[in-house]
Protein backbone atom coordinates (compact mmCIF):
# COMPACT_ATOMS: atom_id res chain seq x y z
CA UNK A 1 0.00 0.00 0.00
CA UNK A 2 1.54 3.34 -1.07
CA UNK A 3 1.90 6.20 1.56
CA UNK A 4 0.72 9.73 -0.19
CA UNK A 5 2.32 12.60 1.18
CA UNK A 6 2.68 16.56 -0.06
CA UNK A 7 5.89 17.62 -1.29
CA UNK A 8 6.80 20.87 -3.63
CA UNK A 9 3.33 21.58 -3.54
CA UNK A 10 2.17 18.32 -5.13
CA UNK A 11 1.11 14.96 -3.53
CA UNK A 12 4.11 12.33 -4.06
CA UNK A 13 3.34 8.53 -3.95
CA UNK A 14 5.53 6.55 -2.07
CA UNK A 15 5.68 3.07 -2.99
CA UNK A 16 7.09 -0.36 -0.64
CA UNK A 17 9.18 -1.37 -3.18
CA UNK A 18 11.06 2.01 -3.52
CA UNK A 19 9.20 4.12 -6.48
CA UNK A 20 7.60 7.34 -6.48
CA UNK A 21 5.04 8.69 -8.60
CA UNK A 22 4.67 12.15 -9.02
CA UNK A 23 1.03 12.30 -9.55
CA UNK A 24 0.43 15.99 -11.15
CA UNK A 25 2.52 14.97 -14.28
CA UNK A 26 1.81 11.13 -14.26
CA UNK A 27 5.32 10.14 -13.50
CA UNK A 28 7.06 7.46 -12.15
CA UNK A 29 10.40 7.94 -10.08
CA UNK A 30 13.35 5.01 -9.33
CA UNK A 31 16.22 5.36 -8.53
CA UNK A 32 19.60 2.83 -8.55
CA UNK A 33 18.63 -0.34 -10.46
CA UNK A 34 22.00 -1.32 -11.15
CA UNK A 35 21.26 -3.48 -13.79
CA UNK A 36 24.08 -5.60 -14.78
CA UNK A 37 25.15 -6.06 -10.96
CA UNK A 38 24.18 -9.75 -10.23
CA UNK A 39 25.33 -10.98 -13.40
CA UNK A 40 28.60 -8.95 -12.69
CA UNK A 41 28.95 -11.05 -9.25
CA UNK A 42 27.65 -14.11 -10.46
CA UNK A 43 30.51 -13.56 -13.10
CA UNK A 44 32.88 -13.19 -10.91
CA UNK A 45 31.68 -16.32 -8.60
CA UNK A 46 29.54 -14.30 -6.23
CA UNK A 47 26.41 -17.20 -5.55
CA UNK A 48 23.40 -14.37 -6.06
CA UNK A 49 19.99 -16.11 -6.73
CA UNK A 50 19.71 -16.00 -11.17
CA UNK A 51 16.07 -15.20 -10.15
CA UNK A 52 16.82 -11.97 -8.51
CA UNK A 53 17.67 -10.67 -12.72
CA UNK A 54 14.51 -10.64 -13.14
CA UNK A 55 12.78 -9.07 -10.00
CA UNK A 56 13.51 -5.76 -11.41
CA UNK A 57 11.58 -5.92 -14.57
CA UNK A 58 8.77 -7.72 -13.22
CA UNK A 59 8.07 -4.83 -10.29
CA UNK A 60 8.55 -2.37 -12.93
CA UNK A 61 5.94 -3.71 -15.22
CA UNK A 62 3.36 -3.95 -12.13
CA UNK A 63 4.16 -0.49 -11.17
CA UNK A 64 3.23 0.41 -14.78
CA UNK A 65 0.52 -1.45 -14.18
CA UNK A 66 -0.68 0.37 -11.03
CA UNK A 67 0.48 3.54 -11.72
CA UNK A 68 -0.32 4.11 -15.78
CA UNK A 69 2.81 6.69 -16.19
CA UNK A 70 3.18 8.80 -19.01
CA UNK A 71 6.75 9.18 -18.18
CA UNK A 72 9.62 6.96 -16.13
CA UNK A 73 12.89 8.66 -14.57
CA UNK A 74 15.71 6.97 -13.63
CA UNK A 75 17.61 8.69 -11.02
CA UNK A 76 20.82 7.35 -12.13
CA UNK A 77 23.05 3.63 -11.44
CA UNK A 78 20.71 2.32 -13.92
CA UNK A 79 23.04 -0.02 -15.33
CA UNK A 80 25.87 -0.69 -13.06
CA UNK A 81 28.74 -2.14 -15.34
CA UNK A 82 29.91 -3.07 -18.63
CA UNK A 83 27.52 -4.52 -20.92
CA UNK A 84 26.55 -8.31 -19.98
CA UNK A 85 23.03 -10.09 -20.25
CA UNK A 86 20.99 -7.95 -18.39
CA UNK A 87 21.51 -5.42 -20.60
CA UNK A 88 19.86 -7.54 -23.29
CA UNK A 89 16.95 -8.43 -20.82
CA UNK A 90 16.29 -3.90 -20.81
CA UNK A 91 16.81 -3.53 -24.49
CA UNK A 92 13.65 -6.14 -24.87
CA UNK A 93 11.70 -4.92 -21.84
CA UNK A 94 12.45 -0.83 -22.94
CA UNK A 95 10.81 -1.60 -26.14
CA UNK A 96 7.84 -3.38 -24.76
CA UNK A 97 7.77 0.28 -22.33
CA UNK A 98 5.14 2.38 -23.72
CA UNK A 99 6.13 5.20 -21.21
CA UNK A 100 8.39 7.24 -22.22
CA UNK A 101 12.09 6.61 -20.63
CA UNK A 102 14.42 9.15 -19.30
CA UNK A 103 18.00 8.77 -17.45
CA UNK A 104 19.62 10.94 -15.11
CA UNK A 105 23.13 9.79 -15.37
CA UNK A 106 24.62 8.47 -11.80
CA UNK A 107 28.31 7.61 -11.37
CA UNK A 108 27.85 3.94 -12.37
CA UNK A 109 26.48 4.61 -15.99
CA UNK A 110 29.44 3.86 -18.00
CA UNK A 111 28.02 3.42 -21.04
CA UNK A 112 27.63 6.59 -22.57
CA UNK A 113 24.74 7.77 -24.11
CA UNK A 114 24.69 6.74 -27.36
CA UNK A 115 23.40 3.05 -26.07
CA UNK A 116 20.32 3.97 -24.51
CA UNK A 117 19.48 6.34 -26.79
CA UNK A 118 19.59 4.27 -29.51
CA UNK A 119 16.59 2.53 -27.72
CA UNK A 120 14.75 5.64 -26.86
CA UNK A 121 15.81 6.56 -23.97
CA UNK A 122 16.91 10.25 -22.97
CA UNK A 123 20.20 10.74 -21.16
CA UNK A 124 20.61 14.07 -19.22
CA UNK A 125 22.86 15.44 -16.42
CA UNK A 126 20.32 16.33 -14.31
CA UNK A 127 16.88 17.33 -15.50
CA UNK A 128 14.09 20.28 -14.34
CA UNK A 129 10.97 19.37 -13.60
CA UNK A 130 9.01 22.42 -12.05
CA UNK A 131 9.02 22.81 -9.23
CA UNK A 132 11.66 20.06 -8.97
CA UNK A 133 15.76 19.41 -9.95
CA UNK A 134 16.03 16.45 -10.63
CA UNK A 135 19.92 14.61 -9.67
CA UNK A 136 21.58 11.32 -8.95
CA UNK A 137 23.68 12.53 -5.97
CA UNK A 138 22.18 14.64 -3.63
CA UNK A 139 22.67 18.48 -4.25
CA UNK A 140 24.10 21.01 -2.09
CA UNK A 141 22.64 24.37 -3.22
CA UNK A 142 19.51 24.20 -5.51
CA UNK A 143 16.21 26.27 -6.42
CA UNK A 144 13.14 24.75 -5.78
CA UNK A 145 13.24 21.07 -4.34
CA UNK A 146 15.54 18.19 -5.20
CA UNK A 147 14.58 14.46 -5.81
CA UNK A 148 17.66 12.39 -5.87
CA UNK A 149 18.99 8.87 -5.23
CA UNK A 150 22.63 7.62 -4.91
CA UNK A 151 22.57 7.30 -0.83
CA UNK A 152 20.33 3.91 -1.02
CA UNK A 153 18.96 5.82 2.20
CA UNK A 154 17.95 2.93 5.13
CA UNK A 155 16.67 3.48 8.56
CA UNK A 156 17.39 1.10 11.60
CA UNK A 157 14.58 -0.18 13.29
CA UNK A 158 14.58 -1.49 16.91
CA UNK A 159 12.53 -3.73 18.82
CA UNK A 160 11.88 -5.27 21.94
CA UNK A 161 15.12 -6.97 23.42
CA UNK A 162 17.64 -4.88 21.60
CA UNK A 163 16.59 -6.51 18.82
CA UNK A 164 17.21 -4.02 15.42
CA UNK A 165 16.59 -4.28 11.82
CA UNK A 166 18.09 -2.24 8.68
CA UNK A 167 15.12 -1.43 6.37
CA UNK A 168 15.43 1.14 3.14
CA UNK A 169 13.50 4.37 3.40
CA UNK A 170 12.77 7.30 2.01
CA UNK A 171 14.58 10.35 3.47
CA UNK A 172 12.90 14.05 3.12
CA UNK A 173 15.07 16.82 4.52
CA UNK A 174 14.36 20.29 4.02
CA UNK A 175 13.38 20.89 0.13
CA UNK A 176 15.24 17.58 -0.93
CA UNK A 177 13.97 13.79 -1.23
CA UNK A 178 16.39 11.00 -1.24
CA UNK A 179 14.97 7.83 -3.08
CA UNK A 180 15.63 4.35 -1.80
CA UNK A 181 17.99 2.17 -4.20
CA UNK A 182 14.88 0.57 -6.11
CA UNK A 183 17.23 -2.56 -7.42
CA UNK A 184 18.03 -5.98 -5.81
CA UNK A 185 21.14 -6.68 -4.01
CA UNK A 186 21.73 -3.10 -4.09
CA UNK A 187 22.68 -2.59 -0.05
CA UNK A 188 21.92 0.49 2.07
CA UNK A 189 23.50 3.19 3.84
CA UNK A 190 22.01 3.82 7.67
CA UNK A 191 20.94 7.61 7.92
CA UNK A 192 21.84 10.16 10.77
CA UNK A 193 18.06 11.45 11.26
CA UNK A 194 17.73 14.49 12.42
CA UNK A 195 15.08 16.96 14.03
CA UNK A 196 12.52 17.58 10.99
CA UNK A 197 13.87 14.77 8.82
CA UNK A 198 11.01 12.90 7.48
CA UNK A 199 11.37 9.12 7.11
CA UNK A 200 9.17 6.46 5.75
CA UNK A 201 10.57 3.26 5.22
CA UNK A 202 10.13 0.11 3.46
CA UNK A 203 8.32 -2.80 5.29
CA UNK A 204 7.24 -5.76 2.62
CA UNK A 205 3.94 -4.70 0.94
CA UNK A 206 3.51 -1.69 3.63
CA UNK A 207 4.75 2.15 4.08
CA UNK A 208 5.71 2.77 7.96
CA UNK A 209 6.40 6.64 9.17
CA UNK A 210 9.02 6.71 10.89
CA UNK A 211 9.66 10.46 11.11
CA UNK A 212 6.70 11.85 9.53
CA UNK A 213 5.91 15.36 8.52
CA UNK A 214 4.11 15.87 11.04
CA UNK A 215 2.99 19.61 11.54
CA UNK A 216 5.37 20.70 8.22
CA UNK A 217 2.69 19.21 6.01
CA UNK A 218 0.03 22.06 6.53
CA UNK A 219 2.74 24.16 5.44
CA UNK A 220 1.97 25.18 1.72
CA UNK A 221 4.50 24.18 -0.64
CA UNK A 222 6.41 21.34 1.19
Amino acid sequence: MTQVVPFGGEMMHLHPWGALYREKNAQLLVSDLHLGKISHFRKHGAAVPLQATGRNFNRLDDLIQEFRPQSIVFLGDLFHSHMNREWDFFVAWAKTCRAKLLLVEGNHDILGHQPFEKIGVQVHSSLISEPFIYSHHPLKTFEGYNICGHIHPAVRLSGAGRQSLRVPCFHFRNRQLILPAFGAFTGSHVMNIQAGDAVYALAEDSIIPVAPLAARESQPGL
